[in-house]
Order: C-alpha cells, then sequence, then structure tokens
C-alpha cells in the first residue's frame, strides 16, 4: 500500500491536459514552486517519452501549476536528501534530470515553453530545451546561486551564455538579481513576453500555427538550428545540405511537392505569406 502512494504520488508531479493536438504539461508541485525533485524528473521523462509519437498531440506546451513556472530544483530533496545517501545518489538525480532535457532538446514535435511565474537555476534547463518560450511580463527569472555562494550549475551558465549577450549574461550571473518577462525577452532569454492574462491566448496562438505546417520540415528545422549553434559557417552549410537531402527522403518528398504544387499550379498560398495546405498531401 504504501509502494502504491508513492508511485501515485510520482505520478502527481505533472499534470497532462490534450486539446486539439496540442498537449499541456504542467510541472505539478505548486507547494513548492514547482521545484523539480528526483521524483519529478523521473515522471517528466515518461510523460514527454509517451507523448512524442502520438497522433493527436502535435505540440507540446510545457508551463507550471500556480504562480509559479519551476524555481529550480528542490534544495531539500534533489541536493540535501542525494548528497547524504553518497555520490551514487548524486549522479543518479543529476543523470534524472539531464536526461529528459536532452530528450525535449531533441524532441520529435514543437516544443513551447509559456513560462506563467519563476523561473530560477535549473529551470533554465527545460527553459532551454523548448524551441520557443513566451513568458509573462510579471515572470521573474532568476541566477540565485551566486547569493547563497554556488554557481549556476547543471547547464545554466552554459544557457545564459548562449541566449544572452556576454556583458548580459555575465552581469545576470554574478549578481543574482532577477529579471522580468520583459527584460528576459529584451536580453534574448526568452522569445517573447506579453501581459499575464493574455499569456495562454498567446502559447495557442503560435502552437495553432505550428500545427498548420509540415511535421517532418518542423522537426529537420529545429534539428538543424540546434546542430549549427557551434559550427562553422562552411560546416552547417554542408550539415544543411546533408539535412535536406534526408528530409526529402524521409517524409519531405510529398509535402514538398504539394507546397510547390499550391503555389505554382494552384496559386492558393505565397510562402512568405503563410503556410500550404498540409492537409492535401498524399503519402
Amino acid at each position: 500500500m504504501a509502494e502504491e502512494q508513492a508511485v501515485r504520488a510520482e505520478e502527481d508531479t505533472v499534470a497532462v491536459t490534450i486539446e486539439n493536438r496540442i498537449a499541456w504539461v504542467r510541472f505539478n508541485r505548486p507547494e513548492k514552486r514547482n521545484c523539480m525533485s528526483p521524483k519529478l524528473n523521473r515522471q517528466m521523462l515518461k510523460v514527454i517519452e509517451e507523448l512524442e509519437f502520438r497522433e493527436d498531440v502535435g505540440v507540446l506546451v510545457l508551463s507550471g501549476e500556480g504562480d509559479a513556472w519551476s524555481a529550480g530544483m528542490d534544495l531539500k530533496e534533489y541536493f540535501r536528501e542525494t548528497e547524504a545517501q553518497g555520490l551514487w545518489a548524486i549522479r543518479k538525480s543529476q543523470r534524472e534530470a539531464y536526461r529528459w532535457w536532452n530528450r525535449l532538446r531533441w524532441y520529435e514535435k514543437p516544443t513551447i515553453a509559456m513560462v506563467n511565474g519563476w523561473c530560477f537555476g535549473g529551470g533554465y534547463g527545460p527553459l532551454y530545451a523548448c524551441d520557443i518560450a513566451v513568458a509573462s511580463d510579471d515572470a521573474q527569472f532568476g541566477l540565485s546561486e551566486i547569493n547563497w555562494g554556488i554557481l549556476p550549475g547543471g547547464g545554466a551558465s552554459k544557457v545564459a551564455a548562449d541566449l544572452m549577450p556576454l556583458r548580459k549574461a555575465m552581469y545576470h550571473a554574478m549578481m543574482g538579481e532577477n529579471l522580468t518577462g520583459q527584460q528576459a525577452a529584451a536580453q534574448g532569454l526568452v522569445t517573447e513576453s506579453v501581459p499575464h492574462d493574455q499569456l495562454k491566448a498567446r502559447v495557442q496562438a503560435v502552437a495553432e500555427a505550428l500545427l498548420k505546417k509540415d511535421g517532418h520540415a518542423l522537426r529537420a528545422t529545429k534539428w538543424a538550428v540546434r546542430r549549427m549553434i557551434d559550427m562553422t559557417y562552411e560546416n552547417a552549410e554542408d550539415y544543411l545540405i546533408r539535412a535536406q537531402e534526408a528530409l526529402h527522403s524521409y517524409g519531405g518528398v510529398a509535402a514538398r511537392k504539394e507546397a510547390t504544387r499550391q503555389f505554382l499550379d494552384e496559386k492558393s498560398f505565397k510562402p512568405g505569406l503563410g503556410t500550404f495546405d498540409t492537409s492535401k498531401i498524399k503519402d
């Protein structure tokens, strides 16, 4: 009985709702500002892997219950309790967290971070893993590690350095001062920021726009952009040629031919002004 209760508690750390091919996945520890515990990390991996190839899911949105997105790693359960068990427990907890962040970075389908509130420290891992990030204007972003004597680890420093200009990233990591959603957008940490009461509507609009595009092309595009971050121009150019060839041989030929037909023959769409009608693709 106790084991069953423990399993249920772990399952409850993540909430999921699927509506019109959008999977709304939520950190579900509002009483802890959605801090990530080992239980939550294990459950999140299970959830996103189960959703990845479902036909009724085209876009995944990651958000948080209550007034937080995620305030980072749970100091008691993720750090103190695992450290008390020894190095093996520390490494296990780290792998459980990094595994689902990595899975999310290379997800088969588009992902959106809907940052509804506090986003601190370890929360930068899944934030970076999502393809698009839309924040509430009054969300709070922070690398507070420096304020209690450690550095922003777990990839948080790398996220700031990759997404923000160097001087902004350095100040953010060294000063331990928070950024609002608007400031985070201005400095490149998130895609955009909107008033809190418009947050879900804006994310839904972005998700619905993505659902209209060809899934094979979206997957190839998001993976290409991530792969090219550390490439030279010449290496990126070569990679993109191979990626385009792979797309053509793996689901992309029919989409490209149909888009070309609609543009040249039907003249029913213009690529610079919208997407083609993917419902007419013939496999």
